[in-house]
């Protein structure tokens, strides 16, 4: 670590040695009434086509030659503020900017037009997203949700009614970096993945990269979702919070020492339990029995001066079924959820230099327990994580950029353990219940602008992952029998991996409104998420690189086409990309769930995906919105499946279209609407039908053949906000919404029934598909004071 940053530090040197007579100019960028840092603003020099963007703390720093600069700082959704700057010494500046009013943000003029990043910065494949985007989507049962509001973006798409798995670029939900405050998240979904577990009260800021991923991230394939949570209102207490179909929210932030400490921490529980316990029979075999989910995220903040602060960052979030039932002896118990926490140290070394040093604890855990008489049963897994991290900016020129830093990270991995117990008879594993693994990276970049028409963002990442004793490696006899073992004590190495990821995006502009990008990047991921669709328990686990278990390898290609119209209101983009995925997991055909290790079920292969994704993007006037649509193949091989002939990716769809708009009627009234269109999933499903020793036996297809019936809805929405009067403390909207407004019957899932029988001619098989939501209208309340 030391090396790489004697290496970056000389870089820096060079680089500075003809800026004697240079000065520069930093500080934070932030919202005038509430404090709050805002992540990406740009500063600029008018005139000069010289500009920074301030980082994920809202840090920014820019070196010119002596003289006097109109200053100007815009960030999307607030008012452009410019300002003359005597630059004759090296200077603190903050900028304090004002968000724009509803009136405001219908106004479009060339003195509003901020520089538009998608065209002139070199990063591919980013998309950045404003809660108030988030907010305006129409959503099911009204509650928004980021993840939804994700999938109607090309290039990612979902799997299925309700689900909130990101698949990108033909890559699995266990192949996108989630991070909620530098923490990984492993589980995104509350309801068996029906909602998403960001609650949009307590977001700050979304950022998506799914091609061309800097070198800063690592230990994943195919995507990074960035999510900042707010750090609370550093001037006055707010509360805020909203009744909806389902779920009741509540926030509340403010000043713990004015302009100097804050905090907020906000809360979000659904009701379906309560609702539904009165309507349930005591004769129902569901009496007694509940679901619910809640999340619980909080953030305190200090400034100790302008070069030191420190933030502390929490979720927690649940959910809980159960079923009991006191006419039937069966019980279960299914609770799962994620945990972390993140302590944060910012430091600014001088006004070229910041750093961010992070810890980091996170927890997912699942559990399926039931009892049966004197028979017990338990299915368990997770995953939790120890990390640190130091993470430096360096501002070394106008033109350059660089970014340096390590991470280490301890994973305890507990696999798909099935234990139980019948009387006095105990079942248990036959292999060390839990796995251990120390990951670790370190990484170099600059983002180095060459000239006006060339930028480049280049870099390198080594990293290094190790599976960790206690564990045993059991040699076995021709008929699985064990015969022998090795053992590894605590924290001795059992496997190593390790390589280089280098990863390089060119930027060439045509003009002030059209470049060309191309990116490539070599990616290595250490953990995996194996998925038995077969099965009806929720048997998907985080497994680790082992002995057995190889790291998966991708290299992704991309280019691009950016063009922005009318002074920016128009951004517009067509990328191309291939993506080539080595040591792809799979479970062997007719896996079930055992006592033994679940790698000994492993089979690999590798994977590629490649398409075209076209995206435009209207963002000023009364009309917004955009059209996203994705043209893609996604295939997947593997020796022992389907015969070793490639097949279709269950993450493969051939069309994906999403077409989204927000009309500001008035001062009111908001309208939005949603339109999604997608090619039918594919899917296994039997051929042939045959009667052995009385069952009736199926004969399946080759491995996901056939296709399901295409996927669309339209969704549609109404925001009425009262007007207020002026000074007015407490503000109010009413989202009135519909979910699927010509309630098309999408296909969930197909079965077989069987009717008749099979010795006397009269059995009959018929295909039935299972929908999940008609038509559903909702409405929430919110409020704000």
């Amino acid at each position: 670590m030391m090396r790489l940053v004697a290496i970056a530090f000389g870089l820096c040197s060079v680089l500075c040695a003809s800026a004697q007579e240079k000065f520069t100019m930093s500080g934070y960028v932030k919202d005038s009434l509430s404090g709050e840092t805002l992540i990406g603003a740009t500063v600029s020099v008018n005139g000069h086509g010289k500009g920074i963007v301030s980082n994920q703390f809202g840090f920014y720093s820019i070196t010119l030659p002596r003289g006097v600069y109109a200053i100007v700082v815009s960030f999307a959704g607030y008012q452009v503020h410019q300002v003359e700057i005597s630059l004759d010494k090296n200077i603190e500046q903050n900028f304090y900017l004002s968000a724009k009013t509803v009136l405001q943000e219908v106004i479009v003029s060339a003195a509003t037009r901020r520089r538009d990043e998608n065209v002139t910065n070199a990063q591919m494949g980013q998309i950045d997203l404003s809660i108030t985007q988030v907010k305006s989507v129409p959503v099911l049962l009204g509650e928004t949700d980021l993840l939804k509001t994700l999938q109607l973006l090309p290039g990612v798409r979902n799997a299925g009614e309700g689900n909130t798995g990101l698949y990108v670029r033909g890559g699995g939900p266990d192949q996108n970096l989630i991070l909620l405050d530098d923490a990984i998240v492993y589980n995104t979904g509350h309801l068996f993945g029906f909602f998403s577990i960001f609650n949009s009260d307590a977001i700050k800021n979304i950022s998506l990269v799914k091609g061309g991923m800097s070198a800063q991230y690592g230990g994943r394939l195919s995507s990074v979702l960035d999510v900042a949570m707010k750090e609370g209102n550093l001037n006055k207490f707010e509360v805020e919070g909203g009744i909806g179909a389902i779920a009741s929210r509540l926030s509340i932030q403010g000043p713990l020492k004015k302009n100097r400490s804050s905090f907020i921490i906000s809360g979000r529980r659904t009701y379906i339990d309560v609702i539904t316990k009165p309507f349930i029979s005591p004769k129902s075999d569901f009496y007694g029995s509940g679901y619910y989910f809640y999340d619980f995220n909080a953030k305190v903040n200090y400034i100790f001066s302008e070069k030191d602060r420190l933030y502390l960052s929490g979720y927690f979030g649940r959910d809980v079924f159960t079923y009991r039932n006191s006419r039937r002896a069966f019980k279960a118990d299914i609770p799962w959820g994620n945990s972390t926490a993140t302590l944060r140290w910012n430091h600014v070394f001088n006004q070229k230099l910041f750093a961010n040093t992070t810890l980091v604890y996170n927890d997912y855990g699942f559990s399926f327990g039931a009892t049966q008489n004197d028979f017990t049963i338990k299915l368990s897994s997770g995953i939790h994580d120890w990390s640190a991290k130091t993470d430096f900016d360096f501002y070394a020129s106008p033109q350059h950029k660089l970014r340096f830093g390590a991470a280490f990270n301890y994973h305890t991995f507990t696999p798909n353990i099935l234990s139980g117990n019948q009387g006095e008879t105990r079942f248990s594993p036959d292999n060390e219940s839990k796995k251990y693994a120390g990951e670790t990276g370190v990484y170099l970049q600059d983002d180095w602008e060459i000239g006006h028409r060339i930028k480049v963002n280049a870099g390198i990442r080594y990293s290094r992952f190790v599976q960790l004793g206690p564990y045993k490696i059991f040699a076995s006899d021709f008929n699985g029998n064990k015969t022998d073992s090795i053992s590894y004590g605590r924290n001795k190495p059992v496997k190593s991996y390790d390589g280089f990821e280098p990863r390089f995006t060119l930027r060439y502009a045509i003009n002030d409104q059209t470049s060309i990008k191309a990116a490539v990047t070599r990616n290595i991921q250490y953990i995996h998420l194996v998925s038995n669709a077969g099965s009806t328990l929720p048997t998907d686990l985080w497994v680790p690189s082992t002995y057995r278990v190889k790291p998966q390898l991708s290299w992704q290609y991309a280019a691009g086409l950016f063009k922005n119209f009318g002074n920016n209101m128009l951004e517009t983009s067509l990328e191309l990309y291939y993506k080539r995925m080595d040591n792809q997991i799979e479970y062997r055909e007719g896996y079930t769930p055992s006592l033994k290790d679940p790698e000994e079920d492993f089979v690999f292969g590798k994977g590629w995906s490649y398409g075209t994704e076209l995206f435009i993007n209207k963002t000023k006037g009364k009309l917004t919105g955009w059209i996203g649509y994705t043209l893609s193949w996604t295939w997947r091989q593997f020796d022992t499946l389907n015969e070793g002939i490639k097949y279709p990716s269950k993450y493969d769809r051939r069309h994906d279209l999403s077409v989204v708009g927000t009309y500001q009627l008035n001062k009111k009234w908001k309208l939005s609407a949603v339109f999604v269109y997608g090619s039918g999933n594919a899917v296994s499903l039997p051929e042939r039908f045959y009667v052995v020793g009385g069952v009736l036996t199926q004969e399946y297809s080759k491995i996901n053949q056939y296709r399901l019936a295409p996927y669309h809805r339209m969704d549609l929405s109404a925001t009425l906000t009262p007007r207020t009067k002026p000074n007015q403390k407490w503000q109010q909207s009413w989202v009135f919404s519909i979910y699927n407004a010509y309630s098309r019957l999408n296909p969930y899932f197909i079965y077989f029934s069987q009717e008749g029988s099979p010795y006397n001619g009269t059995l009959s098989i018929e295909t039935q598909q299972v929908s999940l939501f008609p038509i559903i209208p909702a409405v929430t309340w919110n409020f704000k004071f």
